[in-house]
């Protein structure tokens, strides 16, 4: 018989994420399971390169050296059961060091990895089979070029090596949600077509994955979040239907409420109506987010449609290098002291390139940080900070650029400083990213507990569901008065590879239907026109349920990620410059703010 509730802490957000949350987490009274995410793709392929140079590298070490050595004996001793995609291309590594401190304390908890979605020593097929990026249609990249190859696996091997026994599950390349479904399709039975609670259990596990981004980091009125040096970590009181209640440890800082939930539930999902994941077809939309008392917050079920017949598959390579630096400039036009800086940095670098023929740099950035860059609204100012980054194939011609760069020092406008010690800068590699898909039935998955080996496959479904059509908020024709967004709405950031995602939550219901006609796509490409090069395509999507809006907007984050050269290449803090703009509402409403 299946029970009824598990309780379950989100205990990292990210490969580097604090050591605070395992300790924290291991207080909690009938804490059943920990769930720890690390993994992204520049992290899959940081974690490849380790391997490369040292076979028993390429996973999360603060797994092993912040959780496992410190705390296994008391995961021993309270019986909560850990999972986590510390494996990254090397689960059999990061296990073998768990299962030697757990046979050293002399501890009866059983490790388990799970593998097979690490495809790299197939790269040869694949590029053989030449798939085009899924995004951009782009061609598939040079074959001595790449770096990693993951496909994104789901929740059920998880499931079954818990009912196999594990205490200790140790993942490669799983969707960050799939930590989470895997315990709840394990404790509450869910096959493989109990679609809404699939998306109900991934939704919990999305709320879990940041960490405290659900308890108040990156909140909109992140002045409630107290002393964030003690911030609390989520807890998600999952349900057997897939209801849940999002809280954290008593005695802890951050807040738990409705617009800290609804923004992490927005963040980076895409389509809310279609949030694809390996074991469900998510549908948000519909979700209504309930506070029951302070610091404990109710989320309704999702929706769920079935499973894509693919697994979405990344792929990192090799694209040139890259290197960039901050300096800062302060006194009277210290903007134009910093343009005047940039352009004989790059004039210098581009004579010392045809005089050794290396070719032109294939990117080039320059953000005035203090001076409108970031924020879009150009002004003087007295003090600026200066990011200068370039691209280029040869790692030489990035070479010069830095040495140009710094070789201007004393030929500058007054006021250069920065903070000495750390060295110049050094060029590294770009790695970009190339999504594709690859067909279930392709992959085999594999379970190891402790030498007891098991295998899994993924059913295909050959059933399809069309989402329903998009629901609208009712139109307003009584907009007199302009009033900050932020007044009326939280807001959270992210990306999806080269789209910026914008969530846009209403603070009170009544004000959805004037943020939606507030927020054209006129005004939204505006706000974002300094970062495009043309005009970007911009999706809206409404979500009645939480009284929100998610926002995409394609081509605006200068490749994205790793591939790079902004101040802020991943988005995160687009949605701070949208809360800043004003739209208009009605009277009664602006008089009641």
């Amino acid at each position: 018989m299946s029970r009824k509730t598990i309780k379950i802490g989100g205990a990292s957000g990210y490969w580097g994420e604090s050591a605070m949350a395992t300790p924290q987490l291991l207080q909690v009274e009938d804490l059943d399971y920990l769930v720890y995410d690390y993994l992204a793709e520049i992290t899959m392929s940081i974690m490849a390169r380790a391997k490369a140079k040292d076979p028993s590298r390429g996973y999360a070490t603060d797994f092993v050296d912040l959780v496992i050595k410190p705390f296994a004996s008391q995961i021993a001793a309270s019986g909560v059961k850990l999972i986590a995609n510390a494996g990254g291309t090397n689960a059999e590594s990061c296990a073998e060091a768990v299962r030697s401190i757990v046979k050293d304390a002399g501890l009866n908890l059983k490790v388990a990895i799970i593998t097979g979605d690490d495809l790299l020593e197939q790269k040869s097929i694949i590029a053989a089979n030449a798939p085009k990026d899924m995004f951009t249609g782009a061609a598939f990249p040079q074959e001595d070029k790449i770096a990693s190859i993951n496909a994104y696996l789901g929740a059920f091997p998880i499931a079954k090596a818990l009912t196999a026994g594990a205490d200790i599950i140790i993942t490669g390349r799983c969707v960050d949600s799939a930590v989470t479904l895997g315990a709840c399709i394990h404790e509450f039975g869910w096959s493989e077509t109990d679609w809404d609670k699939l998306a109900s259990g991934s939704l919990a596990g999305h709320i879990l994955e940041c960490g405290p981004q659900a308890t108040g980091g990156n909140f909109t009125d992140w002045e409630l979040s107290g002393d964030i040096s003690d911030i609390g970590y989520p807890i998600a009181e999952i349900s057997s239907d897939g209801s849940f209640i999002t809280t954290k440890p008593k005695g802890t800082e951050g807040v738990v409420n409705i617009g800290t939930v609804s923004e992490q539930m927005l963040y980076e999902i895409g389509d809310p109506q279609s949030y694809l994941l390996p074991d469900v077809t998510c549908d948000f939309s519909d979700v209504i987010i309930t506070q029951l008392e302070k610091n404990r917050v109710q989320v309704s079920p999702a929706k769920g449609r079935p499973a894509p017949q693919h697994y979405k598959t990344c792929l990192t390579y090799m694209d040139g290098f890259r290197a960039g630096t901050y300096l800062t400039l302060y006194g009277k036009d210290a903007d134009k002291k910093a343009s005047k800086l940039a352009e004989a940095a790059i004039a210098r670098a581009n004579k010392a390139l045809r005089l050794f023929n290396l070719g032109e740099y294939t990117d080039i950035s320059f953000e005035a940080i203090g001076a409108g860059s970031q924020m879009g609204q150009a002004r003087a100012s007295d003090e600026v900070i200066l990011k200068a980054a370039v691209k280029h194939p040869d790692m030489r011609g990035v070479g010069i650029f830095l040495k140009e760069l710094a070789g201007l020092g004393l030929a500058t406008p007054p006021g250069l400083s920065g903070f000495t010690g750390a060295g110049r800068a050094r060029p590294s590699p770009v790695l970009r990213l190339f999504s594709y898909l690859t067909p279930k039935e392709n992959i085999s998955v594999a379970i190891d507990i402790d030498g007891y080996s098991l295998t899994h496959k993924d059913k295909v479904s050959t059933k399809a569901e069309q989402a329903s059509p998009p629901l609208l908020p009712p139109p307003v024709s009584d907009t007199e008065i302009d009033v900050p967004l932020i007044d009326l709405a939280w807001g959270r950031s992210g990306d999806k590879g080269n789209k910026a995602n914008i969530g846009i939550i209403a603070r009170k219901p009544e004000y959805m239907p004037y943020i939606w006609a507030g927020l054209t796509k006129t005004l939204i490409d505006e706000t974002y026109a300094h970062f495009m090069d043309t005009p970007g395509a911009i999706e809206k999507f409404y979500l009645p349920g939480s009284n929100a809006i998610n926002i995409l907007i394609d081509d605006v984050l200068g490749g994205g990620g790793p591939a790079s050269l902004r101040n802020d290449a991943q988005g995160k803090g687009y949605a701070q410059i949208l809360l800043a703009q004003s739209i208009p509402v009605s009277i009664q409403i602006a008089e009641n703010l």
